[in-house]
């Protein structure tokens, strides 16, 4: 899952960002109005996490811009501003959720969890190609029907691929889909994830391999 963080404290921002990692989401973070529509624009995010309280205005007034532009993308607001008039407005306004600061962590990651299972999300297909499939709903990898566990940035690698399955994808895009906005991305960082990835897929006998094309991406095939 890729969510869209919009919170203008960096410390809040960053313990966030750490803390939605280990829960298995990527994470763009912006801290303004302006940033933020820019980010809708753009890429289509999973989920929104709204902070009111930004430089540029109150949050919730992207609630009307995310609703046009990503009718079906879940909100769920973060904030300071938690008593009761606040939250009915912002679940007025057209937010899943409302959640006031300070907060539990696991309640969030729980609450974001339930906005997702919401029969209003579409359940995706599976994802198939020779003995491989990705259940995308809940990011599970199988070969031949045994699942194959895989860090979170392995699956991502693998995701992405499988979605282009047959076509050579540019690294600039595979590195878009595994990384959040403010992640530092080591040179060798996304050969180190794929080259793992490509020896774990090996061991569990699947028909299909990650080929390397020199000077542009990669492709994924069956052998």
């Amino acid at each position: 899952m890729r969510l869209l963080l919009v919170e203008d404290e960096p410390d809040m921002a960053t313990l966030l960002r750490a803390a939605l990692e280990k829960h298995d989401f990527v994470t763009d973070h912006v801290p303004s109005i302006e940033f933020a529509i820019e980010a809708i624009e753009t890429v289509a995010h999973d989920l929104v996490i709204l902070d009111r309280q930004l430089g540029d205005g109150d949050g919730a007034s992207l609630i009307a811009h995310i609703r046009k532009r990503r009718p079906h993308t879940p909100i769920v607001v973060l904030s300071a501003m938690g008593g009761a008039n606040h939250r009915i407005e912002g679940l007025n306004l057209g937010a899943d959720d409302y959640l006031a600061k300070p907060f539990v962590v696991d309640e969030l990651v729980a609450r974001l969890r339930a906005v997702l299972r919401r029969p209003s999300q579409v359940e995706t297909a599976p994802l198939s190609m020779g003995n491989l499939s990705l259940d995308l709903n809940h990011g599970d990898v199988f070969v031949s029907g045994d699942k194959v566990d895989l860090p979170r940035r392995e699956y991502l690698v693998l995701e992405s691929l499988m979605r282009r399955a047959g076509r050579t994808v540019r690294r600039a895009v595979l590195e878009e889909d595994v990384y959040g906005s403010d992640d530092e991305i080591q040179s060798n960082s996304l050969e180190a994830h794929i080259s793992r990835l490509r020896r774990k897929l090996a061991e569990a006998g699947s028909s299909v391999e990650i080929h390397p094309v020199r000077g542009v991406g990669y492709l994924l095939r069956q052998s």
